[in-house]
Order: structure tokens, then sequence, then C-alpha cells
């Protein structure tokens, strides 16, 4: 199954709260807390979960080298998950069709879904770009929940 409607929904409810996990090089797996939500991806146009990693930080060098990604949101006693591919795009992981611009409104865009407001878009996007910060978009290849 690959609709993310539950997913969505949960989101939603826990101010995109999820759980995260990854591969880490010794085939352990890595997990860590997120926000995260569900959006169009930008190029293919197709629903994906995505979250926003800080440049340098453990889990992207994880998906650089092995980008496959389980996340997990719930609420309450409702959960769901979606697994699959990540794809990344950032200020070093170019993802074709996406410029600079279209990099910045991208990690907006998943701020927002994750259930983000900001007072000041500017100052968001200059932390972005001074944090290196790279959009995690994960293709729904399984989804699963106990909805």
């Amino acid at each position: 199954m690959t609709d993310l409607a539950d997913f969505s929904r949960l989101v939603a409810r826990e101010h995109g709260l999820c759980v995260v996990s990854t591969l880490r090089a010794d085939a352990a797996i890595g997990s860590s807390v997120v926000n995260a939500g569900v959006l169009d991806h930008p190029v293919t146009g197709r629903p994906v979960v995505g979250l926003v990693a800080r440049g340098g930080s453990r889990k992207l060098a994880n998906l650089r080298a092995r980008p496959q990604a389980t996340i997990v949101v719930r609420a309450g006693w409702e959960w769901a998950a979606a697994e699959g591919p990540a794809g990344l795009a950032g200020p070093d992981d170019r993802l074709p069709g996406v410029d600079a611009e279209g990099l910045r409104l991208l990690l907006r865009a998943v701020f927002a879904a994750a259930g983000g407001t900001h007072d000041d878009l500017d100052a968001y996007d200059q932390v972005m770009a001074a944090e290196r910060r790279t959009a995690v978009l994960i293709e729904p290849r399984r989804v699963y929940s106990n909805a």
C-alpha cells in the first residue's frame, strides 16, 4: 500500500513529530526524532514524506551512502509508517530540476508540511542556508499503519 492518508492525518495531530530510521555503515539501524510531513515531490509531483536534515548530520551521511529510510508517526495509540528510497536536495546534494531558489522554496514547503510556522521566513531561509540544511524526500514504497 502506498497511500499516505493515515500518515498525513497523524502528522497533523502531532505537529509533524516523527522518528526516522536509517542504515548505518555497520548495518545497525540509526533512529532520530525529526519533524516531517507529506508534500508533493518538487520534480515528479508524487507524494513523499519530507523532512529537513542539518548538513553534516549522521542521518544525512547514512542517507548519502544508503538512500533508504523508514519514518514513523504516532498520535495516541495510532501510528503509521512509510518506507522507501530517500532522495536528497540540498547545497551539497543537488537534485536535478531544483535550483537554489527551488531549494529555498522546498525547505519552506517541507517545514510547512510538518506543521511549521515562522514569523520571519527570511530569517528562516538564512538559518537553513547557514546550517547547510538538506531536504530528505522519502518515496513511499510501503506504507502501513494500525489505523
